[in-house]
């Protein structure tokens, strides 16, 4: 395995979590929430050139490392959740009460899939498809915190 595609995997795969036995996806939304600590001083515009840098990489670097795992969304590419975490956490503030409800609130977006996600998850089978769902998820779940936040909640 050349060191570019090591690379790609630790990148796609949340620097491994994706490996965990039980429950990847939430170990790598977890990720994002350890992250989410060195980005907090980041500008609300830097939060988000970063965001679409990772999610438009992400969706390269997983249709890469699917083809080598020899499945379309395998469940080692967390890659989607990070991303999914860190839309949902646009302009909220980063403390420990918020992002533990933007990581709860994330995961059940994630997990349920409403429209379109469902869609977006099923029809397409490249590396857009294994991240477009997750950052529904994840709109979805900035859209709710954005709420909560703004009625003190």
């Amino acid at each position: 395995m050349d060191k570019n595609l090591k690379g790609l995997i630790a990148f796609t795969t949340g620097l491994y979590t994706g490996y965990a036995p039980f429950a990847p996806g939430t170990w790598g939304s977890a990720l994002a929430a350890v992250l989410l600590y060195f980005i907090a001083d980041l500008s609300m515009g830097l939060h988000v050139v970063l965001t679409a840098a990772l999610l438009v990489g992400g969706a390269f670097a997983s249709e890469r490392v699917a083809a080598t795992f020899g499945e379309q969304d395998s469940s080692k590419i967390v890659i989607d959740e990070i991303v999914g975490m860190l839309i949902t956490m646009i302009g909220i503030p980063f403390t420990g009460y918020w992002v533990t409800i933007g990581f709860l609130v994330f995961r059940f977006f994630d997990i349920t899939k409403p429209p379109p996600a469902r869609f977006l998850d099923t029809k397409l089978k490249n590396g857009w498809g294994v991240m477009l769902d997750d950052a529904v998820a994840g709109i979805y779940g900035n859209i709710l915190l954005q709420l909560m936040l703004r009625s003190s909640f």
